[in-house]
């Protein structure tokens, strides 16, 4: 019975945390993207907080069972763009830095109060102290995970905004990416199973995994040492 509760307890936290961060996300691309002078965000009602407009199913799924997934890519035309190249360079790294900012200075500020002030072990605490530290994480999680060049993330879109060459490597990653990502999601998927049934050496093979260690563990560092010199 408990184990039922800690389990949904987790996969809850994670769920809401996710609609957060994805929402967010996608709606940083709208807004600089209408910013730059292309209308199409809002034209197809992506200039908006509402989750369920950015959601894609299989993305969400994703990232809630494994930590790392999409959202429905905003629509845009780059040719209405003030200045092309630096439009689709902004907008492309919005999402990429909302998610870097929220984490810093709004998710782990927040984690820090639940932890601090709200220490006793029931259903509702332990959901909101989980909850703000997964906002916390998967912020950190997406802005690493978007920023691989596997179209359609927004890494590709960065490298499509700064590089004027079509390549053969290029031509490759814009018609393959999606099945790299989805290749390597589901070997980190089949990797934490194989964890769980105690064959821990699989988490040396988990690619996706490292990535999730380096944005928790390396990028995060600054943000806890920050945030550790106020006594909470």
């Amino acid at each position: 019975m408990v184990s039922m509760q800690v389990y949904f307890i987790e996969l809850l936290a994670s769920f809401l945390a996710v609609t957060i961060v994805l929402t967010l996300h996608e709606f940083a691309h709208a807004y600089v993207a209408v910013k730059c002078g292309d209308p199409t965000p809002k034209w197809n009602h992506r200039l908006s907080l509402n989750p369920l407009r950015h959601f894609d199913l299989v993305g969400l799924l994703c990232f809630t069972l494994v930590h790392f997934g999409w959202a429905k890519p905003v629509p845009i035309n780059p040719y209405n763009f003030k200045k092309y190249r630096r439009g689709l360079f902004l907008t492309s790294a919005a999402g990429i830095v909302m998610n870097l900012l929220t984490a810093a200075f709004i998710f782990y500020p927040l984690y820090c109060v639940t932890a601090a002030y709200f220490p006793d072990v029931t259903f509702l605490t332990d959901l909101l102290t989980l909850f703000t530290y997964c906002l916390y994480a998967y912020s950190l999680n997406f802005a690493i995970f978007n920023l691989l060049p596997l179209y359609p993330l927004d890494g590709f879109r960065i490298v499509d905004a700064l590089n004027k060459r079509r390549g053969k490597v290029f031509r490759f990653l814009r018609e393959n990416g999606q099945w790299i990502l989805l290749g390597l999601i589901a070997e980190s998927f089949l990797c934490n199973i194989f964890v769980e049934a105690g064959v821990g050496i699989m988490n040396y093979f988990n690619i996706l995994g490292w990535i999730m260690q380096f944005a928790v563990g390396i990028l995060g560092w600054p943000i806890m040492k920050l945030w550790g010199l106020i006594p909470w």
